[in-house]
């Protein structure tokens, strides 16, 4: 049958690409690790740094899911070949519609791939510390940014990965003034990286007793989670320490004894925060990555000359600074602003389904159509 034919050619086109994927994902690499981490894994003593040997075994994890993907690209092809074979054969209709459903998960699952060999910076592969904080507008911008914090954990919960909560700090009223949290996972950050900046709400206010349209901002600052053995140059005497009880109706997000923690680099005003931890060295533990993590990430920006380019956010988190806008009135549109697009089915998007901007940030990136103007 010639619609078999036709599926034939566009499968065996698909090959030269599913092959050459392998190389850029420099799976022999991965191999290499895994062998080493397997061995390091039934070796003596493996288990006497719990927390060493978690970290092993989840990039385990990591390198055999990356291994195992491109085997199932390989053999996805294998099997699409056998099933136009199988069709042409016994002249049978019916698994037309099967090939069709395999070759969509195909284009789908190479595509994914390429979006992973667009990961290349030094810090992509780490997982990600997302800091939400409320532009002003009160209870409004407060309950947009815990709507943000909610698409995010919601994309998270898609993607496999896990998070934790680090800092929250309730709204007034309703929503939360500012939280963070870190994503874990392989390539949190490089896949997140693109959602620093402001975003802008426009929709009727449920908290408007006249059903006005209301505009609020919401800032996001991305980071990645800086390993333990990179050094960074941080005096003792640079840092100030409060300690202080944890405030609001945070429920079960905090931990209401006197053990958060709050520090502040005096070189540079950078401040972090944490009050999620059991106790306050785990909580002071907690702030010191997240300081070291900010101070590497503004180096890597080599305006160091400025002390306003390394104080942390900096954007001014209202109109004409955002990086995309979500409009639920009164039309509903998301549009970024950067690459241009842009979906109107806004729930989907506040429930998670945000992978149609991060993709097309990377694809910008790969391209160089804009990146230079940032």
């Amino acid at each position: 049958m010639l619609q078999y034919e036709e599926y034939k050619i566009k499968i065996n086109a698909l090959r030269p690409e599913v092959n050459e994927m392998e190389q850029a994902l420099n799976i022999d690499a991965v191999k290499t690790e895994l062998d080493m981490l397997e061995a390091e894994s039934m070796a003596d003593g493996f288990w006497d740094n719990l927390e060493h040997s978690q970290k092993v075994l989840q990039r385990l994890k990591q390198l055999k899911n990356k291994i195992e993907e491109q085997e199932k690209r390989q053999s996805q092809l294998d099997d699409l070949i056998v099933l136009c074979d199988m069709g042409i054969e016994e002249n049978d209709e019916s698994i037309l519609s099967e090939i069709e459903t395999e070759y969509a998960n195909l284009i789908e699952n190479i595509e994914k791939a390429k979006l992973q060999t667009l990961l290349t910076g030094e810090y992509d592969s780490l997982n990600a510390i997302l800091t939400f904080h409320a532009g002003a507008g009160g209870t409004e911008a407060q309950d947009w940014t815990q709507m943000l914090y909610r698409m995010y954990t919601r994309w998270a919960e898609r993607h496999g990965f896990t998070y934790k909560i680090i800092d929250y700090l309730d709204g007034d009223e309703a929503g939360i003034k500012s939280a963070t949290i870190m994503i874990e996972g392989e390539n949190a950050y490089g896949y997140l990286k693109g959602e620093h900046g402001v975003h802008r709400l426009v929709r009727v206010s449920p908290f408007d007793s006249n059903a006005r349209r209301h505009t609020s901002f919401s800032a996001i600052e991305i980071m990645p989670e800086i390993p333990d053995d990179v050094e960074v140059d941080i005096r003792p005497e640079d840092i100030e320490m409060q300690v202080y009880r944890a405030s609001g109706a945070g429920g079960q997000h905090v931990n209401k004894t006197s053990s958060a923690v709050r520090l502040i680099h005096k070189p540079t005003g950078i401040t972090v925060a944490s009050q999620t931890e059991r106790s306050q060295f785990q909580n002071k533990d907690t702030c010191m990555k997240m300081l070291r993590s900010k101070l590497i990430q503004v180096k890597t920006q080599e305006r160091l000359e400025k002390i306003s380019d390394i104080k942390g956010v900096q954007l001014k988190i209202e109109w004409g600074s955002q990086i995309r806008s979500y409009v639920f009135m009164p039309y509903t549109l998301a549009k970024d602003t950067r690459t241009a697009y842009e979906t109107g089915n806004i729930n989907n998007v506040m429930d998670g389904d945000i992978d149609g901007f991060i993709n097309a940030y990377l694809k910008a990136l790969a391209t160089d159509t804009w990146a230079t103007k940032t």
